[in-house]
């Protein structure tokens, strides 16, 4: 694990550690088994793809990968900030890789995915934020698997003028942006970023495009209040946005943020009937809720409720 932080996490080497709680029932998952999940693996390393499901070691990889499902990171697997939540590897990215897009749309056509996820990692190095770079990626996923629809999670694009406008130049289906967290967490979670930033962000591209889809998620069990996270809804409602994901935080290495507590199935299931009183179309709350766990489903969901809240009677 030393080796692990060391290699990835330079800058938390120092930190002490935090121990890590024993998991409860409910957080834990089976090991990958289904061949799928070995033939989805060769695919990505033979198109030289990253994915988040690997980089942020996340719990339902073997589900998602079972179902050819998997979110692509572009951009290369190295960040330039250093989340206190976040397994992605920090450090100085390699410059943007022009073959990427075609990769990435070759994968989406052998995929055959009905719905693509495409995140990155933060490129605070670049000019644009990386906004042109998911523009080349969403046209050759558009050339290359036609019927499938695209959600990307982005970057804040923090001190980045014009960087959705960039963006939605090539709109995708689902315009995907988390807060991660409550304000009053941001120095220490996300020392990098900013709270009133990332709203902003979802509320511009809303005024912009006011028919896409916007999508943000939560982790809880950081030590965040009940309450806190009501007015992080009613923030998320203010700008607009349409769906709401939340998710236990689970710490990738003792160097990482503690665990504060594990949220019950119940307060969840109480987090999401809050969400849904307050307006959002659609709500996941979970335990092992990501942000584009089950992405698809909700996608199909998600556009059958705006039809219906559309029409009359």
């Amino acid at each position: 694990m030393t080796d692990v932080v060391k290699l990835r996490h330079p800058e938390k080497r120092d930190r002490p550690d935090n121990p890590s709680p024993r998991k409860p029932s409910w957080i834990r998952v089976k090991a990958p088994t289904s061949p799928m999940f070995g033939e989805v693996k060769r695919l990505m390393r033979g198109l030289g793809l990253a994915t988040v499901c690997e980089e942020a070691a996340c719990p339902n990889i073997a589900e998602c990968w079972a179902g050819k499902h998997t979110t692509l990171m572009i951009m290369g697997d190295t960040c330039t900030r250093a989340c206190a939540f976040c397994n992605v590897a920090t450090g100085k990215p390699k410059p943007l890789d022009p073959t990427e897009p075609t990769r990435v749309g070759e994968a989406a056509r052998a995929l055959g995915l009905a719905h693509l996820v495409i995140t990155s990692v933060d490129r605070d190095d670049l000019e644009d934020g990386g906004a042109s770079h998911f523009v080349a990626v969403v046209r050759a996923i558009r050339a290359a698997a036609r019927s499938t629809t695209i959600e990307t999670l982005t970057p804040d694009f923090k001190h980045k003028p014009k960087a959705v406008e960039t963006l939605l130049t090539a709109p995708p289906d689902v315009f995907n942006h988390n807060l991660e967290t409550v304000p009053r967490l941001y120095p220490t979670i996300r020392p990098g970023a900013r709270y009133f930033t990332s709203l902003a962000l979802l509320a511009e591209v809303k005024r912009l495009l006011p028919t896409m889809f916007t999508k943000s998620g939560l982790m809880v069990g950081l030590g965040e209040t009940r309450g806190e996270i009501l007015q992080v809804m009613d923030d998320l409602r203010a700008a607009d946005v349409d769906f709401l994901t939340i998710g236990q935080y689970l710490q990738p290495t003792p160097k990482h943020a503690a665990v504060d507590r594990f949220v019950t199935p119940d307060e969840f299931a109480e987090y999401a009937a809050l969400a849904r009183g307050k307006g959002f179309l659609m709500v996941s709350a979970t335990p092992l809720t990501r942000s584009s766990y089950h992405a698809g489903e909700d996608f199909a969901q998600l556009r059958a409720a705006r039809l219906a809240q559309a029409t009359p009677g």
